[in-house]
């Protein structure tokens, strides 16, 4: 039985066609792509946190982009030869979901990790504390 059973019963069927059969949601038509706040981002079904919005950028594409995730231990890489193209798909390894693509054209020769808004929960600063990642506000401070 897998772990996350009961987070990957509760998803939408967006949620679940991303995350469990590596779908892609609408390019501007998804909740976190134009999402600025400070927070965080986690995985939507192990509840991890992959990525922060001291990461996050607008690569006018329509998905959430991201220059790195949190840590490199969060994201796993795979070859995609899907669509008639080849690239590279980034997975949690906590839960093995489907989060996006990697592409080598980030801002200042950084990477952008293309991020499927259906795979993630966002966690605004100000409710850190509430939602149990208070660690993580040290993040925020300047």
């Amino acid at each position: 039985m897998n772990k996350y059973e009961g987070n990957i019963k509760a998803l939408t069927e967006e949620q679940y066609n991303v995350t469990q059969k590596n779908g892609t949601e609408k390019p501007f038509e998804n909740e976190y792509y134009n999402e600025f706040r400070e927070g965080i981002y986690l995985d939507i079904v192990s509840k991890e946190v992959l990525f922060t919005s001291l990461d996050k950028f607008d690569s006018h594409c329509g998905w959430p982009s991201f220059t790195k995730p949190l840590t490199e231990k969060v994201v796993a890489e795979r070859k995609d030869y899907s669509h008639y193209m080849i690239r590279t798909e980034i997975r949690s390894k906590e839960s093995n979901s489907h989060l996006g693509h990697v592409f080598n054209d980030g801002p200042n020769g950084s990477k952008r990790y293309c991020i499927n808004s259906a795979s993630l929960i966002f966690i605004p600063k100000e409710k850190l504390v509430e939602e149990g990642y208070q660690e993580y506000l040290s993040l925020f401070t300047k």
